[in-house]
């Protein structure tokens, strides 16, 4: 290893030696909570730290005995694919009493844990807040009667406590995605896609009833990514008189040949009086003032349970480390703190700040301060409401102010899983903003053909949950058709271009604004969306498309892995897609739990295959009889998945056998994963409204003229934010031979795949550590925001 410079907070220097963690999961189960428990083990183990499970949450602490256990490496082995919670929850009274803490803290001194991660929602949180301020007192009082000695108290001084949120309603403050989130979401559509295929059968009207007692998010969300009719939420009651604006709705969807309504519902819905929405009250209304035959599905605990998605699984195993991380760094005065997310980023933040903005929340609505409530809820969320108003009614013909501008959408590169829903979304969006826009089918050579034409919002109903690319996709770039594709712009008058795609799409844009010396026609504002499996464009942390592959491989993985459960001792190489990009090899290791991923960016050598091989044989003795290994497409022009299978094969001989596999073009179909629908949405709606703000900054003299860099971006997310970033300036950024950006946030992940595989490694963590305070954005910072 070469010298780590001095300021870096390096992972292997933090011991936990003589530490004891004590790890339970409390309140409603949510998928990814095994994914948590176990890189929390895992991550305690390599610290040297011992590990506790305390089964059945508080329950269990209170009762001690066999309910806390200290477990190993492989007790956490095979957990990471499964739902719900292995070491159990369950509702304990008894903890909310004096007598049960003090039964809870004679049980954790027995076994000298005096630190806590608890996965569970703000209840839980609160709970075991309270448990810390009164710890002291709780010794004092057991040195008192007896039960344990005076060096005891002031060996145990005091109690660290770690939170992370898990919770399908995504209903804690402070964190953009809760753990079970994502999976509820994919539970959701997966229901929604199918009933709507019956629904359209039978020209039904469908109203769906998704959990959120107090929080709206699956509702707004999922309504985001099916394009819903109507959503009731309990953050935003409907306006008086919103049944007949419903019911209008609802007629003129279908008079416009829509042969289906959703109307989503969550539990929680309320009007604007606090009176409870019900579904089978919104049904009722229906069939009484349009006379549709409407049916009612309540989806109740489906929503919790199944395998926890991709995002989850990471999502959980990022938090479970930040959390071994939290109570290592642990000190009497830094608060309670719970680990959670923002953008793409763990951070660290006070458990109560959180809790306390979260009742807020819930008081806001209780006194029908509903904006408030909606504020408080973060800028995810309020940003989420704000695009489905936008995209779901659409304003009568007479209303949107024409503007006369034409606006052109094409898709470039490979298909990706999401790009429906972001075409959809820039249509809609670039409706309401007055414009006319065009599809142009076929990429840049449809564009040069002629193949153009405009677009309504009726063209584009049911588009959110359709996979691959409808409007049809190339990865021909425009320079050879430079001069036809000006012509085209002249004759269809087009004023802006949104260019939805990959790195060619990226390509294309600097070969355009390259040409505007040349032709006048391109002297318009472009913006282009990323949207690749292989999540290789500069400018974006993530790309539409990305998140569904993702799904793919990993639970290909799930399968494959379980078609070794009853054969001993087998070893799976797995090639992904992705390009010189390691982003779909390293993600899906993480999600999956494989032993190793070979990635481009990452050089390996002989030296290293042979050390996988030998960790494998050392797995192989354990309990654990089976191994994953991803290979990306392009990492190693050598090192073929043929060579790596055969070098497997050969040196693992008498200890495991070998099986290979190349996932192909799965990976570029399927319906799009909840995220892709909306974070498409979302990104697409941003663009279209930038290209309006410089239509009407560059419009002079009757006509349209953008020449500066700044009118030809890039929208991405970046960390925390989704910036425009000229397609010039994002040069210097990338690696043009091997078509993926120079530098890459996932790559700071890397060791965390390592490590939960049980390889020692050297591990950055620089970046954590300092607990940061609840931001209250203003309803400004909603439109830069979060997604």
């Amino acid at each position: 290893m070469a010298e780590q410079p001095a300021d870096k907070k390096l992972f292997e220097n933090l011991s936990g030696a003589g530490k004891a963690i004590g790890v339970l999961t409390s309140g409603g189960d949510a998928q990814g909570m095994n994914a948590a428990v176990r890189a929390v083990v895992r991550m305690g183990i390599y610290v040297e730290a011992k590990v506790y499970f305390i089964y059945e949450g508080y329950q269990g602490m209170v009762d001690g005995g066999d309910n806390i256990v200290e477990v190993s490496w492989e007790s956490v082995s095979s957990i990471l694919q499964v739902g719900g919670t292995v070491i159990g929850s369950a509702r304990c009274k008894e903890f909310r009493t004096r007598e049960g803490r003090l039964k809870a803290a004679f049980n954790l001194i027995q076994r000298g844990i005096t630190n806590l991660c608890v996965i569970g929602g703000d209840g839980s949180l609160t709970g075991a807040n309270l448990f810390r301020e009164e710890w002291s007192g709780l010794l004092e009082e057991l040195a008192q009667s007896g039960k344990i000695e005076e060096e005891a108290v002031k060996k145990y001084v005091y109690l660290n406590i770690v939170g992370m949120v898990g919770s399908i309603d995504n209903d804690f403050c402070g964190t953009d995605m809760t753990i079970g989130t994502d999976s509820a979401l994919h539970r959701i559509i997966e229901v929604v896609d199918a009933i709507m295929t019956t629904a359209q059968s039978h020209q039904r009207t469908f109203v769906l009833e998704v959990m959120g007692r107090h929080c709206g998010y699956l509702a707004l969300v999922s309504a985001l990514a099916c394009g819903a009719d109507w959503v009731f939420i309990p953050e935003y009651p409907p306006e008086e008189g919103w049944e007949d604006q419903m019911c209008v709705k609802l007629s003129e969807n279908r008079a416009r040949k829509k042969r289906l309504n959703i109307i989503i519902v969550a539990e929680g819905a309320i009007d604007s009086h606090n009176k409870p929405i019900t579904s089978e009250k919104v049904k009722d209304l229906v069939v009484q003032q349009l006379g549709f035959d409407t049916r009612v599905t309540i989806l109740g605990h489906v929503q919790r349970g199944g395998t926890p998605s991709a995002f989850d699984r990471i999502l959980a195993s990022r938090m479970g480390v930040e959390a071994v991380l939290a109570l290592l760094e642990a000190t009497p005065d830094t608060p309670a703190c719970v680990v959670s997310l923002s953008g793409n980023q763990a951070v660290r933040l006070p458990l109560m700040e959180c809790v306390q903005m979260t009742q807020e929340v819930q008081k806001a609505m209780d006194e029908r301060k509903f904006c408030e409530a909606v504020r408080l809820r973060g800028r995810s969320f309020e940003n989420n409401l704000n695009t489905y108003k936008l995209l779901s009614h659409r304003k009568p013909d007479t209303e949107p102010p024409k503007t006369n501008f034409n606006v052109a959408v094409l898709n470039v590169g490979a298909p990706a899983a999401g790009m429906n829903a972001a075409v959809r979304s820039a249509v809609r969006v670039g409706i309401t903003e007055g414009h006319n826009m065009f599809a142009v089918i076929d990429g840049f050579e449809g564009f040069a053909n002629g193949q153009i034409k405009e677009i309504n919002w009726g063209d584009v109903g049911g588009w959110t949950g359709q996979g691959g690319s409808l409007l049809g996709t190339k990865r021909t770039l425009p320079a050879k058709y430079l001069e036809k594709i000006a012509d085209q712009m002249r004759i269809n008058n087009i004023n802006a271009l949104m260019v939805i795609g990959g790195f060619e799409a990226y390509l294309g844009l600097l070969e355009l604004s390259a040409a505007r010396e040349k032709y006048d026609e391109f002297c318009v504002p472009m913006v282009m969306v990323p949207a690749t499996v292989s999540n290789n464009v500069p400018g974006s942390d993530f790309s539409i498309g990305a998140d569904t592959a993702l799904n793919t491989i990993t639970d290909t993985c799930d399968r494959i892995k379980q078609s070794a459960s009853g054969t001993k001792r087998r070893v799976f190489i797995i090639e992904t897609m992705g390009g010189y990009c390691g982003y779909l090899a390293n993600m899906g290791g993480l999600a999956a739990g494989a032993d190793a991923a070979y990635i481009f960016e990452e050089k390996f050598d002989i030296r290293e295959l042979q050390a996988n091989v030998e960790h494998l044989t050392e797995k192989m003795k354990t309990s654990i009889q089976r191994g994953l290994v991803l290979r990306n497409e392009n990492s190693n022009e050598n090192y073929t998945t043929d060579f790596i299978y055969q070098l497997y094969s050969e040196e693992g001989k008498g200890v495991f056998d070998c099986r290979k596999n190349v996932l192909g073009h799965m990976q570029q179909g399927g319906a799009p994963s909840p995220f892709d629908r909306n974070f498409g949405t979302k990104i697409s709606a941003k663009a279209v409204q930038w290209i309006s703000k410089k239509l009407r900054e560059t419009y002079r003299r009757g006509k349209v003229f953008a020449n500066t860099e700044d009118s030809v971006c890039l929208l991405g997310m970046r960390r925390r934010n989704l910036l425009f970033q000229p397609v010039v300036e994002l040069k210097d950024q990338a690696d043009f031979v091997h078509r993926i950006p120079k530098e890459q946030w996932w790559l700071k992940l890397r060791p965390l795949m390592k490590i939960l595989a049980k390889y020692k490694t050297s591990y950055d963590v620089s970046d954590s550590g300092q607990l940061e305070h609840v931001a209250r954005h203003s309803p400004k910072e909603a439109e830069t925001g979060a997604i």
